[in-house]
């Protein structure tokens, strides 16, 4: 799969099937490239598990599954520290939220505000 979303068109053909399916046509106008090199693109994305087409007449719709991208996503993240940096600025939400509820405590000018009954 990593081969897969290696090439740089082939990244680009799973950006826009992202926003919607299209027939290998569709996605071949957007290109420059011949229209048997993006079947070849379609065809490793396909191999990978990373599109899936359904026959409609005489049109091949492809669909974006990005199931199998969900390891790669959670080994980047991983990789990039994500879970670690979640919970530093959970730490300092939290931090700040107990400062602002103490300085209402203290009162204007951080005087303690004096209960009286």
């Amino acid at each position: 799969m990593v081969t897969a979303i290696a090439d740089p068109v082939r990244r680009h053909i799973l950006t826009m099937l992202r926003d919607e399916p299209l027939s290998a046509g569709d996605i071949a106008r957007r290109f420059v490239i011949s229209r048997p090199a993006i079947s070849r693109h379609l065809r490793v994305l396909r191999e990978s598990g990373l599109v899936r087409d359904e026959l409609v007449g005489r049109q091949r719709i492809y669909h974006l599954d990005p199931g199998p991208l969900a390891p790669l996503v959670g080994w980047l993240a991983g990789l990039a520290g994500t879970d670690r940096w979640e919970r530093h600025l959970d730490a300092l939400e939290t931090e700040v939220y107990r400062t602002r509820r103490e300085r209402r405590s203290r009162g204007p000018a951080g005087h303690r505000r004096e209960h009286t009954a």
